[in-house]
């Protein structure tokens, strides 16, 4: 019996998905035509890779069969062997399980914390270094909403990150960026430090999913809804009418507030828009506690001793500590080369996830 039998039901589903996709009617329902579409996309490098490996099968034993007539097919054979434990290794890590928002689009928030101007700058260049590697992913972004500061950083700053199309599975917005949520610690001399010397600053980031009209229910009689004046850095006013919105989620306490649009109705979409994936997280969270799942949760303070990475100007090196990742390239970091940070970090999760699947398996 072949490790991978199991495989047999994903093929049936996609098979079955296909056939559904193929109806005009599922398409009249756009939010059933996303749902589907991703579990498809997220059953197709599935169902290819399963394919090439049972090829890859075949043709080997051919292969073999062949040796003992011609020499040639005894280098086939070994070429081949390497090919399926390649592609074995890639049909495990495929079918490891994954959370449910790793197919989503996402929310980055990110704040300004210790170090007052100095760290509202670095929270301006952390938004800069997210949009360039964006960028080089083909995702689309947007800012949401922004609260500048005098020297033109960020006091706090949300931006919506989407793909485009339908990803392959790990490869969403928030699957890769989610492990950026927490305290960033800067270490550098200030713009504004007149003697030269080193500094220590944070900056805190938050990613949350997403969340569709479907994903979350929202009750008009669960919200507050406050309007107010928008302002600019220092407190200036930037606009003569109410159009800011701050949004009170009465049963949870969460706030959410939106300024940046000129319209009162478009603060509020926005706002609604964060308010659902906060909910969304949190139900997430709260499901996964309930599961006694121990995987680290994101930090939500922005204490400098709670720091998941460290940005060393002087040094031009970047640390993430929770992984051990060290490189010596920051300029190139914060100039939007993340594929390296960000792929230690998937490629640690990975494997806590294949290790807990074979710990389960004893």
């Amino acid at each position: 019996m072949s490790r991978f039998d199991a495989v047999q039901s994903l093929v049936a589903e996609h098979a079955e998905l296909e056939q559904r996709m193929a109806d005009p009617a599922v398409h009249a329902d756009q939010a059933l035509a996303r749902r589907l579409g991703r579990r498809y996309a997220e059953l197709t490098a599935i169902v290819r890779t399963y394919d090439e490996w049972r090829t890859a099968g075949d043709d080997l034993e051919a292969a073999r069969e062949l040796a003992d007539e011609d020499p040639a097919f005894a280098a086939e054979s070994e070429a081949l062997a390497v090919r399926i434990d390649e592609l074995a290794e890639r049909l495990e890590r495929q079918l490891v399980p994954r959370d449910e928002a790793d197919s989503k689009d996402a929310i980055l928030e990110i704040k300004a914390g210790e170090g007052g101007e100095e760290s509202a700058l670095f929270a301006g260049d952390l938004l800069r270094m997210y949009l360039r590697w964006a960028e080089t992913q083909g995702w689309k972004t947007e800012i949401i909403d922004a609260n500048e500061s005098d020297l033109g950083g960020y006091k706090s700053v949300t931006v919506g990150v989407k793909a485009k199309g339908t990803p392959e599975p790990g490869q969403a917005p928030y699957a890769k960026l989610r492990f950026e949520g927490g305290v960033h610690r800067v270490q550098r001399v200030p713009v504004t430090e007149s003697q030269g010397r080193v500094h220590t600053s944070a900056a805190g980031v938050l990613v949350l999913p997403e969340a569709e009209t479907v994903d979350v229910e929202v009750h008009d009689n669960d919200l507050r809804i406050d309007v107010y004046r928008s302002s600019g850095p220092g407190g200036q006013s930037v606009n003569t009418t109410d159009s800011a919105v701050r949004i009170t989620h009465l049963p949870t306490g969460i706030v959410v507030s939106c300024q940046n649009e000129k319209s009162q109705l478009q603060n509020k979409e926005q706002a609604m828009r964060i308010l659902r994936s906060r909910l969304l997280q949190a139900a997430q969270e709260a499901a996964d506690a309930e599961a006694s799942d121990a995987r680290r949760s994101q930090v939500r303070t922005v204490d400098r001793s709670e720091r998941i990475r460290t940005y060393n100007f002087p040094e031009n090196r970047i640390s993430d500590h929770r992984v051990g990742f060290k490189a010596y390239n920051l300029d190139q970091v914060m100039d939007g080369s993340l594929d390296d940070v960000i792929g230690a970090c998937v490629e640690a999760d990975l494997a806590s996830r294949l290790a807990a699947i074979e710990d389960g398996g004893r």
